[in-house]
């Protein structure tokens, strides 16, 4: 599918959500999420969530045809071993930092680090200069890693919370692998792919017959990642990883690319979203918690963290592995690829609403998770800028 506007997506981040904080309550103040009180968090989670599906789904569409079928073993070699180190290493790092926080705490937070945004990955993979100087094959597996991995950060959180909130090592461990494992990784990328696979063959009958015709795939190309989330999250699977499967599975046989190929409108809904998504980071960031006494959080703990993450989370992992991802060349191909609000909400909807000052763990990690998320969010936009000049 070929995109005619990737070249805005670098100034559409920073300007959305430099125009975020304007308009936030550290600019006019007339856009104030944290001001919704209870209610801030549940449409912070499903803002995300249906941005970041989207996003997803338009990878799994984009991937060239069966790509799964032929990449899903380097695939699987590129995203466990990294996410597993990044998520132990960083976890390591946070402790040493904000010693106030045990150890599963901070597997808890280095948790809704661990995915590389599939959003933001898009200033890699695409565009005139991606095109001229990242091999198509390094594009797609970047591409494929970003949204497979966005949607198995669900099992890193999940063992967290339950270590943190369950009284008993095995029932957490007995929960986690039948819930966040079978039931929502497994079941959802399954639902992802059956439902993908049946939108594929109805809109395939339907445009034979003369029922649809080109415009009407495009229009589709948002509501189905939205039916498919809207199915996944109603029965508690991972939608993240649904909407990937299906994205996947409709463009398995090249069908749906060939009726949607050079048409701009996916591109066009996509930016849209994504525009919107950041102008909502920008005004939801919580400037004032990046020092808090309170909380021994400070700016230069913080930044210490960023660089960590930057040198560690991905790097060492993929520098050991690449030989085994065919796709990955050569060790400066694996420094490359080296190179997170909705799973943050999600964490906090599964732990308890924090009291001032916390009375236990699991209220302190509630009350740090989203400042030391959130500034990480913003370290990242803002390095992606000018990694991007």
């Amino acid at each position: 599918m070929t995109h005619a506007l990737p070249q805005l997506y670098i100034n559409e981040v920073v300007l959305g959500t430099c125009f975020g904080i304007i308009v936030g309550p550290y600019g006019v103040n007339v856009f104030t999420p944290r001001s919704w009180g209870s209610f801030e968090n549940t449409i912070t989670l499903e803002v995300m969530r249906i941005v970041l599906a989207t996003g997803l789904f338009a990878v799994g569409v984009e991937l060239p045809r069966a790509y799964m079928k032929e990449h899903a073993k380097s695939l699987l070699i590129m995203v466990v071993p990294t996410m597993a180190f990044g998520w132990i290493v960083i976890a390591a790092v946070m402790q040493a930092l904000f010693p106030k926080l045990s150890y599963i705490s901070s597997l808890c937070i280095t948790a809704c680090l661990t995915p590389t945004d599939p959003v933001t990955c898009a200033a890699i993979t695409r565009g005139k200069f991606a095109t001229k100087h990242v091999p198509a094959k390094i594009r797609h597996i970047l591409s494929a890693e970003s949204a497979a991995n966005d949607g198995l950060a669900y099992p890193f959180l999940a063992i967290s919370i339950y270590l943190t909130v369950e009284t008993s090592v095995t029932t957490a461990i007995g929960k986690w692998f039948l819930v966040g494992w079978l039931y929502q990784v497994i079941l959802g990328t399954v639902l992802g792919a059956v439902l993908g696979h049946l939108f594929s063959k109805l809109m395939k009958i339907s445009h034979n017959r003369g029922y649809i015709d080109r415009e009407s795939y495009i229009a589709q190309y948002l509501a189905l990642s939205i039916f498919t989330i809207g199915i996944a999250s109603t029965i508690g699977a991972d939608d993240l990883l649904a909407a990937f499967a299906a994205g996947c599975a409709i463009s398995w046989d090249g069908h749906f690319n060939a009726q949607t190929e050079d048409d701009v409108f996916s591109s066009v809904i996509d930016y849209v979203l994504n525009c919107g998504c950041f102008i909502y980071i920008g005004a939801w960031l919580p400037f004032s918690d990046y020092n808090s006494l309170e909380y021994d959080i400070n700016p230069w703990m913080l930044v210490v963290l960023v660089i960590a993450i930057l040198v560690l989370r991905r790097i060492p992992a993929l520098l050991v592995i690449y030989k085994f991802v065919p796709e990955i060349a050569s060790w400066k191909e694996a420094l490359f690829s080296g190179h997170f609000v909705f799973v943050s909400a999600l964490a906090l909807k599964r732990l308890p609403t924090p009291e001032h000052p916390p009375a236990d763990q699991a209220q302190y990690l509630a009350a740090t998770l989203q400042p030391i998320v959130s500034f990480v969010v913003l370290a990242s936009i803002i390095i992606r800028k000018y990694r991007r000049e």
